[in-house]
Order: structure tokens, then C-alpha cells, then sequence
């Protein structure tokens, strides 16, 4: 939510060396590290009729359609069938096919059949530093810090036109240069730490971010958190509405793992829990629980888009996704997922994202994380209780999308964990996402007319400037209504 500088498209040398490996393999066969062997294809929405066509007649594949299942939500099993499932309301497919197919969709791609980008699925994991957590999750695998691939040089030319990506992102920058002033940097008037007192009542995050004092419940807001599920049964959620779909083959909803619990919490936990301090923001908003990612913390890009279609359809004005991937300086973001995002925008949802956690300040700064890189996804960085930039916060570095658009608590955050444990603090860009989620259901209901990308300038517009650049935490703290 910042501009777009740049197309995407790489040199002729690139995309020749692209169509050469379009199967994302390395020279033995293997899948490259952080891909999974399959691809996403982005089809026009008025063309999808010659996309699907194309799929059909030009790569061969059996086609599957999300169209033919109830409600238009695929089954956990169509994700993993082979050939392609289309997700029908977002205008993408994913593709499990042999090189020479692929090679021929390329081919497809670029005689204007309805195809407009054609990239490889990426692994994806959950968001949260393991070095300062309280406890380990619950499966005691890893999630997040992978060995970090190497910025894909296999994807097919990318032919989305630069206009279609600029519109909303410098729309947004507008707002934001008006919001900071001059010079990039986030001022704050009012002093440079907030006044944040014992978490006796309250966690320090809802303090900083004037939950406190809010009058806004999230009441008639729909929240969907895409993650590792929730456990369904915890003590601190019963009455509420819970409603919950697995997209992650062979595992039920119920969260295995602690993070998806951990975010739903933050997003949308009680008012008044079983132990004290309050954790929840958005306490009487109605909980979407998307289970993209498995109890190991890791998911495919397949998942999280099923996920995706899935909030949309049931009219969810704000996901949340604490999940990710890590790129490279330089690395073009997702026109898949940018293309995603700007039409959950015109549905009235916003998507807000982690920005990652790959840094180690202050000596190393890395880039935002995707998806949140895309212009069109909310990347929300995480500050301490100092408001300083946390030291793991990715930053702004990439020219092609990848600012962050806004900041929120995220170290040492106590929220809601699977039981018997309850509870749990634990810090990442991950806490400071479902943050952002809530305090956007909260604005959401004060503003029933305001969805979409419009709620998104409400949160930069009303966030907290802070003392620090505007490359690190955006337009400053998120602020309650």
C-alpha cells in the first residue's frame, strides 16, 4: 500500500533463462528450495473462459473448478488432485503439470488468450521470532527462518500492463505523504515513548494502541485469520461466533501448533478472559478461522488463496495473515497476489499481512516478506513497548512494492494459546498483524460504509507518528477509534 515502482519484468536475458527453467527445478530434477513444483496462473476476469481453455487445450490438463463445489469453496482434497484447480471468484489457477505443459501456457501467455502471469507456488510459513517466546510450539517443529531461496529466476515474462498495479498504491502513498509531512520520517508529537503501565488489566499492546479506550467492539464485523487454525474449544471463546474451514489436506481446524490461536486472540479475543491481563481487541467481531498453514507452521500459496476466496465469499472485511516467505532485495513481488488483493478490495475486504521477520537490527535490515510485499496487502511491521522498531522487523528496501504500510505491537505479546497451556507471549511481526485486524474491525464498525482499501487509508490516516522512519514502521503505531 505504497507505490509501485517498477513493472516486474525482468531483462530479455531473464526471461529466456526463465522459460529454460520453467519448472523450477534445479539441473537434477530437484524442486528449488522454497517452491513446490507447482504454479499459479493469473487469468483476466473477463477473459476465463480463454484461460481455462488454454489450460485445457494448450497444456492438456484436467481442470477442477472451486465453481462446482458447494458455496464456490474447493475441498482440501481438489488442492492436492493434480492438473489445475481454478479458484473461480479470484481468477487464478493452480498448476501441477510437467515442464513441457507449463512451457506451452507460457507460450499461451503471450498471445493474449485471457493468461497474465504464470509464476511457481512458494512454501510459506508462520511469522513469529522463536528466539524470544516464552514456549515452542506445540509440534515442536520449525516455523519461520528457513534457509532463504535464492529470488526465483524461473518464472515465466510477466505481462500484467504497470497500470493495472499503480492505480491503488499511489493513491495510498498520497495519503501517506500527507499524514507524515516532510522528509520520510514519522513524528511524533507527543513524546516519543507512550504511556504504558503494568499489564495487570490490560497487555501492553492494547494499551499503546488505545484499545483501552475504545467504545468500538468489533460488533457485526466479520475477521478472517488465515493460520495454523484455533483450538475451537478454548475456555476463553465459547458463545462466540466461530465459523471455520481446513485447507491445509489431512488436518482438521483445530490448531496444533498455537499460532493461529495465538492471532486470533490478539484479533478478536474477550474482553474479560479466564486470567487477566485482556488480550483481546475486536471482542465481539464474528471469527473466521482459515487453517492454511499445517501444525508443522508451514502451507503452500494454494492454501492461503483457497483461504483467500474463502473469507471473500463470506463478506469478511478484514483478513488477517501472519504467514509469509522471505525475499531478496530486488525481488519483484507477486503479480498473482497483487492481483488477489486489489480484487478483495473491490469486494470490501482488506488484507493485512506480516512484514517478516527476517532482520537482525541494527546491523542487518531485510526486506518485507511476501506476500505482504504486494502493494495492495496492509504490511504491518512490529515495535516494542518503547516504540522502537523490533529487531527482527523487515523494512522498505525493495523499489517494486515492498514498503511497510503501518506499524503494531509485537514483542513480548501475551495472547490466547491451545489449551491445556491457555496462554502464551511470544513476539514477531505475526502479533503485530492481528493487531492492525482488530483495530480494523473496530473501524470497521464505527464506519459501516467504509470498506476495502478505503478502510485501509482509515488505519494509516488515524495511526500514531512516531520518531522513526516511515521505511520502518510506515505511516507510525496503529490507534483504536
Amino acid at each position: 500500500m505504497a507505490p509501485s515502482k517498477g513493472n516486474g519484468r525482468g531483462s530479455a536475458d531473464d526471461n529466456e533463462s526463465m522459460r529454460a527453467g520453467m519448472n523450477g527445478n534445479s539441473s537434477d530434477g530437484a524442486v528449488a528450495p522454497g517452491l513446490t513444483g507447482r504454479y499459479l496462473v493469473l487469468m483476466r476476469q473477463d477473459a476465463m473462459d480463454a484461460g481455462i481453455s488454454a489450460l485445457r487445450e494448450r497444456a492438456g490438463l484436467s481442470i477442477t473448478r472451486s465453481a462446482d463445489f458447494e458455496a464456490g469453496v474447493a475441498d482440501t482434497d481438489a488442492l492436492t488432485s493434480g492438473g489445475a484447480i481454478v479458484f473461480d471468484d479470484l481468477a487464478v489457477a493452480v498448476v501441477d503439470a510437467p515442464p513441457d505443459q507449463v512451457r506451452s501456457l507460457s507460450v499461451a501467455a503471450s498471445e493474449d488468450n485471457g493468461i497474465l502471469a504464470i509464476e511457481p507456488e512458494r512454501v510459506v510459513y508462520a511469522i513469529y521470532d522463536r528466539a524470544i517466546e516464552s514456549s515452542p510450539p506445540m509440534s515442536g517443529a520449525p516455523a519461520y527462518g528457513q534457509p532463504l531461496a535464492p529470488a526465483p529466476r524461473n518464472l515465466p515474462a510477466q505481462t500484467m500492463p504497470f497500470d493495472y498495479l499503480r492505480g491503488y498504491r499511489d493513491a495510498v502513498n498520497h495519503v501517506v505523504d500527507q499524514v507524515l509531512g516532510t522528509g520520510g520520517v514519522a513524528m511524533a508529537t507527543d513524546g516519543a515513548a507512550v504511556a504504558v503501565g503494568a499489564e495487570d488489566k490490560l497487555t501492553w499492546g492494547l494499551q499503546a494502541t488505545k484499545v483501552s479506550e475504545s467504545r468500538y467492539t468489533g460488533k457485526g464485523i466479520r475477521v478472517a485469520v488465515l493460520d495454523t487454525g484455533f483450538d475451537l474449544d478454548h475456555p476463553d471463546f465459547l458463545g462466540r461466533t466461530v465459523v471455520s474451514r481446513s485447507f491445509v489436506p489431512g488436518e482438521a481446524v483445530q490448531d496444533g501448533h498455537g499460532h493461529g490461536t495465538h492471532c486470533i486472540g490478539t484479533a478478536c479475543g474477550p474482553k474479560q478472559g479466564g486470567q487477566l491481563p485482556r488480550y483481546g481487541i475486536a471482542y465481539e467481531a464474528e471469527i473466521y478461522v482459515g487453517k492454511v498453514l499445517s501444525n508443522r507452521g508451514s502451507g503452500t500459496d494454494s492454501s492461503i488463496l483457497a483461504g483467500i476466496q474463502w473469507a471473500i465469499a463470506n463478506k469478511c472485511a478484514v483478513i488477517s495473515m501472519s504467514l509469509g516467505a522471505p525475499t531478496q532485495v530486488g525481488q519483484a513481488f507477486s503479480l498473482v497476489y497483487e492481483a488477489v488483493a486489489k480484487r478483495a478490495l473491490a469486494a470490501g475486504t482488506l488484507i493485512v499481512a506480516a512484514a517478516g521477520n527476517e532482520s537482525e537490527r541494527p546491523g542487518t535490515i531485510n526486506p518485507v516478506s511476501h506476500p505482504a510485499n504486494c502493494p495492495s496487502i496492509m504490511a504491518v511491521a512490529a515495535v516494542d513497548v518503547a516504540l522502537r522498531v523490533a529487531w527482527f522487523s523487515c523494512g522498505g528496501l525493495s523499489v517494486q512494492g515492498g514498503q511497510v504500510d503501518i506499524a503494531g505491537p509485537g514483542v513480548a505479546v501475551r495472547s490466547s494459546w491451545p489449551r491445556p497451556q491457555l496462554y502464551n507471549t511470544i513476539s514477531g511481526t505475526s502479533m503485530a498483524t492481528p493487531h492492525v485486524a482488530g483495530i480494523a474491525a473496530l473501524l470497521a464498525e464505527q464506519n459501516p460504509d467504509v470498506r476495502g482499501g478505503s478502510l485501509g487509508w482509515l488505519l494509516l490516516q488515524s495511526a500514531r507518528r512516531l520518531e522513526l522512519s516511515s521505511q520502518d514502521v510506515g505511516a507510525g503505531l496503529v490507534q483504536a477509534p
